[in-house]
């Protein structure tokens, strides 16, 4: 699968709305390709409070429910269709999920591709 297949995948889950007077919703959409072929998809959820999470952890939810753990791509995408690397948070997240994570390819900014290894120097798990 292409990264432009991914980007289309995580474009198409994006649908910004209120949930509440403090949540809201789907201003980002993420799409990782598994292992196992299958592309998984989140969007963030946004809460006054910081309680909510980025796309890239709704999609891996969505992968290790259905029983995965290694990702070999991932690409985050706002509403306006610009591509986002992953925070620091979502980055030690994913390298967590499976020791071959590092090694997964991530769409940084357009024509950008970089694997996660690099998007987490000194990795403090070494």
């Amino acid at each position: 699968m292409t990264f432009d297949e991914l980007y289309q995948r995580a474009k198409a889950v994006i649908n910004p709305r209120r949930l509440s007077e403090m949540a809201e919703a789907g201003g980002v959409g993420a799409a990782l390709l598994a292992e196992d072929g299958m592309v998984y998809t989140g969007v963030c959820i946004d809460t006054a409070c910081s309680m909510g999470f980025c796309a890239e952890h709704a999609a891996a939810a969505t992968m290790v429910t259905a029983g995965g753990s290694r990702v070999l791509k991932m690409i985050a995408v706002d509403w306006d269709g610009g591509i986002l690397p992953p925070c620091g948070r979502c980055r030690e997240f994913i390298s967590q999920l499976h020791t071959d994570n590092l090694d997964a390819e991530v769409m940084v900014a357009e024509n950008t591709v970089l694997p996660l290894r690099e998007l987490l120097p000194y990795d403090w798990k070494k």
